[in-house]
């Protein structure tokens, strides 16, 4: 299990004891996502990547070498019960989430679970519970929570600079981007664009506006463009199975969100719409100023009678994926070593899902949904 001890410098200015901190982290699942955290656990001093698992062995094998990792277990179950393991990273597809979570908790592993938390709300209970009997963390992968550009946002909407906010546009839009293979697989997925690319929009604006309850739903999605591999001038990202043939999820949705406290929430995201560009825009606006996140951190205010624009001075103003993961990372080492608070705990996952089920439901029952 994990040891830490501090450093103490002696009479010459030399530690006579080292300070280690040695976290052992698997990964379970080693697909595309997984180099990113990968990657950041191997940068990250405090970690000690101790096994990973996936159904691919010959990957497993090959990103264990890649990054140093001691162990390649041959089944989930060996990996759990793996004693040098303290936490791990679930990256896998979003079917089986909720499931490998509930297990690593109640294996006594902390957990990191990429988004989206699970396929529909009622597939959370579970998790809730096992992290109460656990008392074991969970963090939902919200890594665009982590970026510099939200966080310093963070800073000035816990400031007031923004006031109450009372509304948020969130815009995830790609014009071919549907990557195929399990992404385009409901029955895998959970859904399209809207549980894959739209989440990250929708939950930072729910995150800067201070995660009120969700109330009601109206919404409304399209899938009239399939994955359209005919378009061949275009390069796009696709997953090892990719499957031009294959692609039951949603091309495009839209909701509207009121919240318990009066505010409201616009939601746009696609994988394939005849737009002349890729969109992502995440805006709040508040009683006293407003702030755009994406695609660069901008905001806006009134001094002195005058309508004032102001960009700070930071070195990401927009998303970098290594250094938001880098970020997430190291926030959930030190969380898993208890030097940190939650960032993102399952009630914050639970509740994104609430408002994902609420919008698939709007567009399939065609009318308001009020949620429970």
């Amino acid at each position: 299990m994990s040891e830490r001890t501090e450093r103490s410098e002696g009479s010459e200015g030399m530690p006579d004891q080292h300070r280690t901190s040695r976290l052992g982290v698997g990964v379970i699942g080693v697909g595309s996502i997984a180099e990113m955290h990968l990657a950041a656990y191997a940068a990250n001093p405090d970690v000690r990547l101790a096994g990973v698992f996936d159904l691919n062995a010959e990957r497993s094998a090959q990103k264990a070498a890649a990054f140093g990792v001691a162990r390649v277990h041959p089944t989930l179950d060996s990996l759990l019960a793996d004693p040098d393991i303290d936490a791990v990273s679930i990256c896998t597809w979003n079917d089986t989430h909720a499931e490998i979570a509930v297990a690593a908790l109640e294996a006594g592993k902390h957990v990191l679970v990429e988004k989206p938390l699970s396929r529909t709300a009622g597939e959370t209970q579970a998790l809730v519970e096992a992290v109460e009997r656990s008392g074991r963390h969970l963090e939902v992968g919200f890594v665009r929570r982590f970026g510099s550009n939200a966080r310093v946002l963070k800073s000035f909407v816990d400031g007031g600079l923004l006031g109450d906010i009372y509304h948020a546009r969130a815009t995830n839009v790609r014009r071919l981007g549907n990557p195929g293979g399990w992404f385009a697989d409901h029955a895998r997925s959970g859904g399209g664009p809207l549980i894959d690319i739209g989440v990250h929009a929708l939950d930072l604006c729910w995150y800067f506006m201070g995660t009120p309850r969700a109330v009601t739903v109206s919404a409304v999605t399209h899938s009239p463009l399939g994955n359209r591999a005919n378009v061949t001038s275009l390069s796009r990202y696709k997953v090892a199975d990719y499957d031009p043939t294959q692609s039951d999820v949603e091309d495009f949705a839209v909701a509207l969100i009121r919240f318990d406290n009066g505010a409201s929430l616009t939601l746009e995201t696609s994988y394939s719409l005849h737009a002349l560009d890729d969109r992502l825009e995440v805006a709040v606006f508040g009683e006293r100023g407003g702030a755009e996140l994406e695609p660069k951190l901008r905001m806006v205010t009134e001094m002195h009678d005058t309508v004032l624009n102001m960009g700070p001075q930071i070195d990401h103003l927009s998303f970098d994926f290594a250094e938001g993961f880098a970020n997430e990372i190291a926030h959930f080492v030190s969380l898993c070593l208890g030097e940190a608070e939650q960032v993102a705990p399952v009630s914050h996952g639970t509740e994104v899902m609430r408002m994902l089920d609420g919008i698939y439901e709007s567009a399939r029952t065609g009318r308001e949904v009020r949620l429970s």
